[in-house]
């Protein structure tokens, strides 16, 4: 590196990991969870930041909008992967929670060179999806920096979607093209600049609370149960009868029972048992409280 030029911190060496070529497996890997922990707490500095987005993005998605999580490499993939979780945890259309990512879906396996570079790049795959006022844009650069991602937040504003800037170093160039800034500072990496990390676990971190909370505020959950869960397979459908069992306190067979007449919905199952309705009065209830089944079973 040239004297004189600082490098952002997720380029920056870890004299702790000094040696990392001269320890033991048990040293190198007691050492990665050393750092590991620090994590937590770099992005307990960003909490009000995350809790502003979420309630941004729960209004947007309650009038129909979309959430997209926008970035190159890890970054990029690490949204594609929550996105990709939110039908069959919270129930969501696949349009609804969207990644997008440099390249395209051949870069979530493989290196496509230059993509991130390309600002240009960033403005056409948000046009392709026709991102409007309705949406909430998050762009995902460790570096904060990347023009892909600059691109995308920059059409993103100019149509009125908000937008935040998920990046790991303080005073990112990203933050300054976004409404809000979440700068995760989890210092130097163990092996220099190889952001898939503490970076990658911090950034996975805040997207998990994004999703989780926003669906929340969209009467998602009951409780601590994910009651709108899309019983696709044989382990989420035995989830689904145990979530309908937990919430009413029904044996396996009532909430079977409920489940086969409410067409598998966890959530209209549970206010059929709570309420004493059928099906039909219990889609009712639900729709007229907005999805939430606190509202529909009449509790504050």
């Amino acid at each position: 590196m040239d004297a004189g030029i600082t490098a952002p911190t997720t380029e920056a060496r870890n004299p702790d990991s000094a040696d990392l070529d001269a320890l033991t497996p048990l040293a190198l890997v007691t050492l990665m969870n050393t750092e590991d922990h620090a994590v937590a707490d770099a992005v307990a500095a960003t909490l009000p930041a995350i809790a502003e987005i979420v309630t941004v993005a729960t209004q947007r998605l309650g009038r129909g909008g979309r959430l997209l999580y926008c970035g190159a490499g890890t970054s990029g993939r690490l949204g594609v992967l929550d996105a990709a979780e939110c039908p069959p945890t919270f129930g969501t259309s696949p349009g609804q929670v969207v990644g997008v990512l440099a390249g395209g879906n051949t870069a979530m396996f493989e290196a496509v060179e230059g993509a991130e570079d390309s600002a240009e790049l960033g403005v056409a795959d948000l046009l392709a999806l026709g991102v409007n006022a309705d949406d909430v844009v998050i762009g995902i650069a460790a570096s904060g920096r990347t023009p892909y991602v600059i691109g995308a937040l920059d059409h993103a504003r100019s149509v009125g979607a908000a937008t935040a800037a998920l990046s790991c170093n303080p005073h990112a160039a990203i933050s300054d093209h976004a409404d809000v800034a979440i700068e995760v500072d989890n210092g130097p990496e163990v092996l220099t600049g190889s952001t898939r990390l503490k970076a990658g676990t911090s950034q996975k971190m805040v997207l998990n609370m994004i999703s989780t909370a926003t669906m929340v505020g969209l009467g998602k959950v009951f409780g601590n149960l994910m009651v709108d869960v899309a019983p696709t397979n044989v382990k989420l459908r035995d989830r689904a009868q145990r979530i309908v069992m937990a919430a009413t306190g029904c044996t396996r067979e009532a909430a079977a029972d409920a489940l086969a007449a409410a067409d598998n919905h966890a959530k209209t199952a549970i206010v059929m048992i709570l309420c004493g309705v059928d099906a039909a009065q219990a889609g009712q209830r639900l729709t007229d409280h907005h999805g939430f089944v606190r509202g529909a079973v009449g509790r504050p």
